[in-house]
């Protein structure tokens, strides 16, 4: 039985301590019930932001990804430029080359020896006709040198003919005028 007494003054203990405290206790456990709302806030809080910084982190991976990307593009943009500038000036050359080769083609088909040839059989037969013309022609100066000779020979001979007559007339005209 004492020990149902003893039972029962630590209950009534209890319940006192339990009134006196319990104010106390309903404010800890309301300050411990904010405590923790605002622990799950502020981990409500950390979590969003911890998502932010992984969202940032995946961003500025993703920027540093751009970037890279972008200084990759441009040194490649830049090689190209250079190799299209490297490109220009060997197309220039090989155009510089190819109208090399078209001049030498030119003038190697100004050798064709099909058209030579053709060339100069026509030439052949120019200068057979210009031979056969310049022999008609020599023939003709023979002839008209022959007459011009024949011809020179007669006037000589006319004039000769005319100065005898002229002088044989002009003593004839001499001697009749003084019988007049």
């Amino acid at each position: 039985m004492l020990t149902a007494n003893r039972l029962e003054k630590i209950m009534e203990l209890e319940q006192e301590l339990r009134a006196e405290y319990q104010q106390q206790l309903d404010n800890q456990q309301a300050a411990i019930d904010a405590a923790l709302a605002g622990k799950v806030d502020l981990q409500a809080t950390i979590d969003k932001q911890l998502e932010t910084i992984q969202e940032l982190t995946a961003k500025a991976s993703d920027t540093q990804k751009v970037e890279q990307r972008n200084r990759e593009l441009h040194n490649r943009a830049d090689n190209l430029q250079a190799e299209i500038a490297e490109l220009k000036q060997r197309m220039k050359t090989l155009q510089k080359d190819l109208n090399a080769v078209r001049e030498e083609n030119k003038t190697l088909n100004q050798f064709d020896p099909a058209r030579m040839k053709k060339n100069l059989d026509a030439s052949k037969k120019k200068l057979a006709e210009k031979q056969r013309d310049n022999e008609s022609l020599q023939k003709a100066l023979t002839e008209s040198r022959k007459e011009q000779a024949t011809l020179e020979r007669r006037v000589k001979e006319l004039e000769a003919q005319g100065e005898g007559a002229g002088t044989e007339s002009a003593e004839g005209q001499e001697q009749g005028s003084p019988e007049q």
